[in-house]
Formats: structure tokens, sequence, C-alpha cells
């Protein structure tokens, strides 16, 4: 989640840098708008990280749901071949 902030905030950043205006200027003079691409790229890449984070521990959570599933079947089923026996 904080991946996906930090890469919002890095766009927002790069983009404001890059409109025209005074800091537009200087950073287009004093770095050559290197800077510019490189937040908004980052900032891409960690949107992209974070959503990927998100996916993954939503994953992890279904995976825990069905061993939940599976290990209440399996007890299930040894109550009722002791109440067979």
């Amino acid at each position: 989640m904080t991946a996906i902030i930090g890469g919002i905030v890095a766009i927002a950043i790069g983009i404001l840098l890059a409109v025209p205006g005074p800091l537009g200027k200087a950073t287009l003079w004093f770095i050559g708008g290197g800077i510019v691409v490189l937040l908004i790229l980052g900032g891409i890449i960690a949107i992209a990280a974070g959503i990927s984070d998100i996916k993954d521990k939503l994953e992890e959570k279904r995976e825990k749901e069905k061993e939940k599933e599976k290990e209440e079947k399996q007890e299930e089923t040894k109550v009722e071949e002791k109440k067979e026996s």
C-alpha cells in the first residue's frame, strides 16, 4: 500500500516539476528534465509493485482459508468415523 502512495506522490511531483512555470523552467534548465522522467517512471514502477503486493496478500489469504476449510473437513470425517466405530 505504501508503494502505491509513494508512486502516486512521485508521479505528482514529476508532473508538477514538468509544468511550465518557475519550477518547471528551473528543473528543465538545471537538470535537463531527466529527474522528471525518472520520477514519473519510478512512480509507475512503485504503483505496479504496490498492486502486485496487494494481489500477493489476497492470494495468501485465500490459501489460508482453503487450508482451514480442508482441516475442518478432515476433522469432521474423523468425528464421523469415530461415531461409526
